[in-house]
Parts: structure tokens; C-alpha cells; sequence
């Protein structure tokens, strides 16, 4: 079902694609992005240095010679705008590689996941999730399903990932009107982006753990082809069975209300549905239907000419996970140890199958000395099936096709002044086909016009954002189109005491327009895999929202410190709602409209305590909180409660360890038909080592999360009463890079 001729993406795009196309064919071409190129080390930097700090001198771009932190994503180098950005690789990442992007990330100031099953969590970034969020690959969007419900997962591995930066504040809105609440900008290495100084470069990662089964590895391989050419291949492959949770899978309030279904079917002498139910109401230590298994496959080349470059890509991405089923629903599932598609008490398992085949170009083209120094462009192209399996029956198919290009025009440094200028389009063409279809086809055509301005007064620094975006949204079987104008912009003052960059401190404004998805206008029917019954509105009107941003960012004495105050007034805010009512036996949830506030608080500090030659000592503090209400003061659903990390970090003779200590708060301000969610703590230890004498390349990390076997539950999940995190896990994984 992957290629489709009944899908027209191209059919608005082309000719935007076509002049990205031709314009980075060009014989000359930038070989890295004009910050990354100034900041991060050049490709023949010195390969033995690099080793000798235990680094990976092709792919590690995070620190410049200057020890400026580089943010890859094209137009947002200059951090200032964005106030609070996060970025995971190296150690970090490998300690916290999962599956899922919104497990890896939920450690991160303000960030939280939809922990829908191990099968899919999608971040949550300062409340805000689903539609305000934005997956992007290198600075594209995922071009999935993922952004339409919680139980679609996001068709990213992980395993292959570079880097993972966190995107937040205005700024973002450069990548699209729907990214409000932010974006997370995935690195990977399928179009190199570099010259290779060495005969090959390949990098292994195997991992196991216990609370999952898991068993996984990946790896990828850089090739130098000649003079100018450099190629790509990578895969990947992950198993996980059924997770191990601590205690009763279900909420004490869930288990009540089962248990008290129990005495009254009981009563009624239905003693096969009583029995049946308590069953579920009794099931612990596994969380039934909850495997996983992916696997991808990826292959790049870049051509290298002079100062610029040219680059595409193909993949391949496949996973299919379970689903856990709520009891007591017409879609409840069995006890543990149930194999995939088995019937259990009479109901089938539901589980979903992904597909996408992805093709990326990224194009860098110098243009000399004049005002602009350099286009790039960008395009991505996927083609996406999802299913979702009622045992062994196609319940749902999702088909979408679709295209996203970008070309930017970046300015040369004259002084005082520099930023960028650019155009994006974006297509999606969606279709549901089956019994239980709950969106109507639909396509979404986007064009916009952006651009990112900074202006340096030494002591200050000026910065200006804007984005006018045209948005079409059409169901052809409905007989509905809309069509949106929208525009947004943030202006940010930034004050340097130092006159460097060492410490700054700023404020933001902002105004943001988003138009709603096709999912928020069409849905209407039955969802088997969220267990629930959605309806959308097709008279739906923009969102928008005024924002206000102060932020302190950088060094303050030792420390190295990192904190934002943010206040969102939102107009016509889209959300969806439970009802309190029931259609074919599932509970009715419904896309609704009303202003709304949000405010938050959330920051990062590192302070170092002990520093030598041979030992190292230091504190990582982490900590957010989230409020969101409605004008009357009623809260909005799934918002994240307080949540802080407490971290020491320690280093001896070329040993790092980290113990850590996580707490969530109790969520009980909460909206209508929601239920509280309990306070928990979780204690992880990990530590890192190289086995092989003289080479910091080669990496074993042993680690232990929840090792007090806590059961944790994540207010932001739609299935938060009946999938608990995981229990007490301990993992091993091996990190090589040659």
C-alpha cells in the first residue's frame, strides 16, 4: 500500500520543489549551515585530538571551538528568541534511548509524554501536545499520523538519531503556525553533512533491559566515494514483549469502578461478564498487549563542491505495537501472556501496524559576499499506511501522502544585522478507510512566508520573528472547504551584562494564529484504539494567542543556569473534551472552542561541586509547572502537575556515574470527567565506562530505573488508569563509534 497513484502530493508542490530542486543543483554548494560552520569543528579538525576527549569527531556538533552551544535547525542558531532549548545527545541520549521520542525527552524541563502504550509517546511540551507540537527531521516535519491521535506513534528511530533538540517559545513558529507549544528537531545521519577525513566512519548501538524484554540494535556507516561524494546506510531493529509494571495495572479508581461492575453483574447473574471483569480488575505485574517490534532502513549521499553541498536520502520505517484496552469497554483485552491478535474472553486485541517510506534532499548553496550568503533548501516526502488490527481483521486503515519544502535565504553577517528570509509549502492528503473510520478524507494545503531578523547593540540585542501562513483544509465526501489567513510574530529584547554571551537575560512578546487540523474539523465516529468516540467541529474557528517570555540564560558565577517564565492568553483555544456521554458503548469526546490561559515556570540549573584532574562532582536541578484554565477557571485536560530532577553527576578515571531522583506531583486540578493522578518518585543510577583501554569511543552504560519498583502514572495520557510506566528495569547498552 506504500506507493499509491490515487495520492496527488505534488500536484500544488511541484513547482516549489522543483526550483529548490534546481536552485541546489547549482555547481556550488555551503558545506554547513554559516553558525554550525563558524562554531563546530571543521571537518579536518584533528581526528586524534577528538578521540582523546572521548568524542566522535565526524558526528559531535554540539560544542564549537569557542564553547558556544550549536543548534542545528536552520534559522535558529541564535537561541535568543527561543529562550528555553534543550538539546540531548552523546551520554545523555544513550542513557535515555527508548523507543519513543517523548520517553527520551520527558526528563527535559517542561516536557512531558502522551505514554499512551510503550508503542507510542509523543512529547508534551509545556502542556501542549498533539497539534501544537511539531516532530521535525532536520528542520521537516514527520509527515505521519502521529500528530492526529495519541496512539499513533511517531515513524522516528531513535536508535539512529544524532542529537534531539527541544525547541520552545515563538521562534518555532518559523517551522510552521501549528508548532504553539513548540517543536522537537530530530538530527540523524541519513544526509551527511560533512566531509569524511577517514577511510569510513561507522557507529553501533545494542541495547537490553529487563522491565520491556528489550532487545535492540542499530548501526550506520559513512563511506567517502572520491573526492566530492560522501554515502550513508543505516538500520535498526527493536523487540520488546509485555511490560513489567508494579502492582494492579489498573487506578485504584478504575479498579473500584470495575470491582463495583463486578458485584453488580453479579447480582444480575451475568457470571461469565462478572467474572470477566474482575479478571481485569485483578491483573498485575503485566500490561497486556503492550509489545513492540520496528525495524528501519535508511541510505543517504551528499555531494561536496567547494563551500557548498547536496544531499538526499530514502528510508524505510516499520513497527507494529499492541494496544491496551481499557476494561469494561466493548474493546477490552485479556490477562498477560496473551500472543498477538489472540481472542480473550470473547474480545480481540487490538494492535496497529505502521509503514512509511520517507525521500529527503537538503541543498546549501553560497552565494558569496553579497547580502545573502547562502540558500538552503529542503524538501521531505513520505508515504504512510497505518492499520489498526482488531485481532487478526483490518480495523482501520490510514493512507496519507505527503510534501514539505523550505527554502531559506540567509544574510551575511554586516555587523549589526542578520537573520533570514524564507518560503515553506506543505501538502498532506489523508485518508480513514474502513468500519471504523472516524475522520473523513481530507487534504491540507499550507503556504507561508517567514522571516527571522537580529540586531546587535552591543550591550542588547534586538530580535524579530514573523510568519504569514495561507492554510486550505478540504474533505472533498464532506462537500466542506475552509480556508484561513494567519499571522504571527514575537519581538524579544536581550540584554548582555557582560556585552558577550555568557549571560543573557530577556523578554518576549508574541502572537500566534493556528488554524485547526483536519482531524479537529472532520472526526466523527468510533476509535477502536483510544477507546473512545470522537467528534470534530467543521465550523471551527483559528486559534490564537497572545504571549508574554522572560528568561535568564546562562552563566551565573559556577552555575550554569537556564530558567523561563511564560503566560499564554489564548482566543478560541481547541480542545477536546470528554462529554460525560456514550456512543456505541464508547465514551464521547468532542473538540471544543473557548479562551483560555496558560502559565509556566520551568528551568535548569547545573552547578559544579568538586573539580580536579582526576575527579568530578556535580549537581543537575530540573524543575517545571504548568497552569492551564479556561476564561470561568475550569482546567483543561492532560495538563502535566509539577515536576522536578534532582542529579548528581560524577567522573573518576574515565568512569561517569549519575544517580537521580524524579518527582511528580499530584494532578487534582483537573477537568471535567478527568480523574486525579497520584504524586510518585522514581530513583534511576546509571553508569558509563569504556572497556577498551585508550579508547573513549567504545562506551558500555549500565543503568537501573525505578529501583524502587514505583508505580508511576503520567497525567498526560489518555490511558494514564489502565497503562501505569514501567517498573523496576535494568539496562545494559553498548555505544561504539570507529
Amino acid at each position: 500500500m506504500l506507493y499509491r497513484s490515487n495520492h496527488s502530493p505534488l500536484r500544488a508542490a511541484s513547482s516549489l520543489a522543483a526550483l529548490a530542486f534546481a536552485l541546489a543543483a547549482t555547481p556550488s554548494f555551503a558545506q554547513a549551515q554559516t553558525q554550525t560552520q563558524t562554531q563546530a569543528q571543521p571537518a579536518s579538525a584533528d581526528t586524534d585530538s577528538a578521540r582523546s576527549a572521548g568524542e566522535d569527531d565526524l558526528h559531535n556538533r554540539q560544542v564549537g571551538p569557542d564553547g558556544v552551544i550549536v543548534v542545528t535547525a536552520p534559522g535558529l542558531e541564535q537561541l535568543d528568541v527561543l529562550a528555553g532549548t534543550s538539546l540531548v545527545e552523546g551520554r545523555e541520549l544513550q542513557r535515555e534511548m527508548n523507543g519513543q521520542i517523548g520517553e527520551i525527552l520527558a526528563k527535559q524541563p517542561g516536557v512531558s509524554a502522551t505514554s499512551f502504550s510503550p508503542g507510542a509517546s509523543r512529547p508534551v511540551l509545556r502542556g501542549f501536545e498533539g497539534e501544537r507540537v511539531k516532530v521535525l527531521i532536520d528542520g521537516i516535519g514527520a509527515i505521519d499520523v502521529s500528530n492526529t491521535s495519541a496512539d499513533h506513534a511517531v515513524s522516528v528511530e531513535p536508535l539512529t538519531a544524532e542529537r534531539i533538540e527541544i525547541l520552545r517559545g515563538p521562534a518555532v513558529l518559523l517551522y510552521g503556525s501549528q508548532a504553539i507549544g513548540g517543536a522537537v528537531n530530530i538530527i540523524d545521519k541519513r544526509i551527511p553533512t560533512r566531509r569524511l577525513n577517514e577511510p569510513f566512519h561507522l557507529d553501533v548501538l545494542a541495547e537490553a533491559d529487563t522491565a520491556y524484554d528489550l532487545r535492540s540494535g542499530a548501526a550506520s556507516l559513512d563511506l567517502p566515494l572520491g573526492e566530492y561524494f560522501v554515502a550513508h546506510v543505516d538500520g535498526s531493529y527493536r523487540n520488546t514483549n509485555d511490560l513489567e509494571v508494579p502492582g494492579f495495572t489498573l487506578s485504584p479508581a478504575l479498579r473500584a469502578d470495575i470491582l463495583a461492575d463486578v458485584a453488580e453483574e453479579t447480582a444480575e447473574g451475568n457470571l461469565e461478564e462478572a467474572a470477566e471483569l474482575q479478571e481485569a480488575a485483578d491483573q498485575r505485574g503485566i500490561l497486556p498487549n503492550s509489545y513492540t517490534e520496528t525495524y528501519s532502513v535508511n541510505g543517504g549521499l551528499t555531494l561536496f563542491a567547494g563551500e557548498s553541498n547536496l544531499g538526499f536520502s530514502a528510508g524505510y520505517y516499520d513497527s507494529a505495537y499492541g494496544v491496551p484496552g481499557r476494561p469494561g469497554t466493548g474493546h477490552a483485552h485479556g490477562d498477560e501472556g496473551g500472543e498477538e491478535g489472540e481472542e480473550e474472553g470473547g474480545e480481540e486485541q487490538v494492535s496497529i501496524g505502521l509503514k512509511q517510506f520517507r525521500a529527503d534532499m537538503r541543498g546549501e548553496l553560497a552565494l558569496g559576499d553579497g547580502f545573502f550568503s547562502m540558500l538552503r533548501t529542503r524538501v521531505g516526502y513520505s508515504d504512510y499506511t497505518h492499520t489498526e488490527f482488531e485481532g487478526d481483521e483490518v480495523g482501520t486503515v490510514f493512507d496519507v501522502a505527503g510534501i514539505e519544502a523550505r527554502a531559506e535565504l540567509v544574510q551575511n553577517d554586516s555587523g549589526r544585522l542578520g537573520g533570514t528570509l524564507g518560503v515553506q509549502y506543505y501538502y498532506r492528503d489523508f485518508e480513514a478507510i474502513g468500519d471504523e473510520a472516524f475522520v473523513a478524507p481530507n487534504r491540507t494545503d499550507q503556504f507561508a512566508i517567514f522571516a527571522l531578523q537580529e540586531y546587535d547593540l552591543d550591550f542588547f540585542q534586538i530580535e524579530g520573528a514573523a510568519r504569514y501562513e495561507m492554510a486550505n483544509i478540504e474533505s472533498v465526501p464532506l462537500g466542506v472547504e475552509r480556508d484561513f489567513d494567519l499571522f504571527s510574530g514575537a519581538l524579544s529584547l536581550v540584554y548582555e551584562p557582560g556585552g558577550d554571551d555568557r549571560l543573557r537575560i530577556g523578554i518576549t512578546g508574541s502572537r500566534a494564529e493556528r488554524a485547526p487540523g483536519g482531524e479537529e474539523l472532520f472526526a466523527n465516529g468510533p476509535h477502536i484504539a483510544t477507546q473512545a468516540f470522537e467528534i470534530g467541529n467543521v465550523d471551527l474557528t483559528k486559534e490564537s494567542a497572545w504571549g508574554l517570555e522572560g528568561f535568564v540564560r546562562g552563566e551565573v558565577g559556577p552555575a550554569t543556569v537556564s530558567v523561563s517564565v511564560f503566560q499564554n492568553w489564548f482566543d478560541d483555544y481547541i480542545f477536546l473534551q470528554a462529554t460525560g456521554a456514550e456512543e456505541d458503548d464508547l465514551p464521547v469526546f468532542q473538540y471544543l472552542q473557548s479562551d483560555a490561559d496558560y502559565f509556566g515556570i520551568e528551568g535548569e540549573v547545573k552547578l559544579p561541586l568538586v573539580q580536579s584532574d582526576r575527579f568530578t562532582l556535580g549537581a543537575d536541578l530540573r524543575g517545571s509547572y504548568i497552569e492551564a484554565k479556561l476564561d470561568d477557571g475550569t482546567p483543561l485536560p492532560r495538563i502535566p502537575p509539577f515536576s522536578a530532577l534532582a542529579a548528581l553527576d560524577a567522573g573518576f578515571a574515565g568512569i561517569d556515574g549519575r544517580v537521580e531522583v524524579q518527582y511528580f506531583g499530584e494532578q487534582d486540578e483537573i477537568a471535567p470527567f478527568e480523574t486525579t493522578t497520584d504524586d510518585f518518585t522514581f530513583v534511576n543510577a546509571s553508569l558509563a565506562f569504556s572497556p577498551l583501554r585508550g579508547n573513549d569511543l567504545v562506551r558500555v552504560m549500565v543503568k537501573a530505573d525505578n529501583i524502587f519498583d514505583v508505580t508511576g502514572r503520567r497525567h498526560a495520557s489518555f490511558t494514564k488508569d489502565f497503562v501505569p510506566l514501567a517498573g523496576r528495569n535494568f539496562k545494559v547498552s553498548l555505544l561504539a563509534s570507529f
